[in-house]
């Protein structure tokens, strides 16, 4: 029972320290921020499955890479939304200039 409760605290107290970590993201590009967001959040959710589980280390670990790749998934996705709304932009720009 003690070692279950002490593995929840821990596993609370790593998800604390990454999510306060996101703070220093000021200076990062867009997908910089996408990428570390995901891999803390990730790595957070993955310390508290893991603590139940019974390794919370192990669960971070795993978090992370997952929500590492989750992240650029997302950046992947913002940047082709950006290019989209370039081209429609362009598009009636031309379209607008050549009087139709």
């Amino acid at each position: 029972m003690m070692r279950t409760h002490r593995m929840w605290i821990a596993a609370a107290g790593a998800a604390a320290a990454m999510l306060v970590s996101l703070g220093g993201c000021a200076n990062l590009t867009p997908t910089q921020q996408r990428a570390a967001t995901g891999t803390m959040g990730g790595a957070a959710a993955g310390a508290v499955i893991g603590a139940i589980a019974g390794n919370a280390g192990m669960g971070a670990a795993i978090g992370a890479g997952a929500g590492l790749l989750g992240g650029l998934m997302v950046d992947q996705v913002e940047k082709f939304k950006e290019r989209s709304y370039q081209e429609g932009v362009a598009a009636g720009k031309r379209q607008s200039q050549s009087g139709n």
